[in-house]
């Protein structure tokens, strides 16, 4: 029996973050989203060494990978011609960071 809960997420990889970033280098969006992704991750980091928690760097690298993942489907959307007035806010798809 496992003393951990089983709602708790997986933490990423210890690369996940480089990956991430190469990934982001390799996309379309390269121009705005790496400096985007390196300052939520400067930002990041700086809370982890006052809290002593990863939870800000993994937070951060969850949150780059779900956009990545939905950036093909919001192109579409976009290309698609739809009316985009109703959008959602990431943070309330993802949830609030603690």
């Amino acid at each position: 029996m496992s003393a951990q809960p089983d709602h708790a997420p997986v933490p990423p990889a210890p690369t996940a973050a480089a990956q991430l970033l190469a990934q982001l280098r390799e996309s379309n969006r390269a121009s705005t989203w790496v400096s985007a992704f390196e300052q939520d991750w400067a930002r990041a980091l700086e809370d982890s060494r006052h809290s002593y928690s990863l939870s800000p760097l993994h937070d951060v690298v969850r949150t780059w990978q779900a956009r990545l993942v939905a950036a093909p489907a919001v192109e579409a959307f976009v290309a698609g011609g739809c009316d985009d007035s109703d959008g959602v806010d990431l943070a309330g798809v993802l949830g609030e960071r603690p």
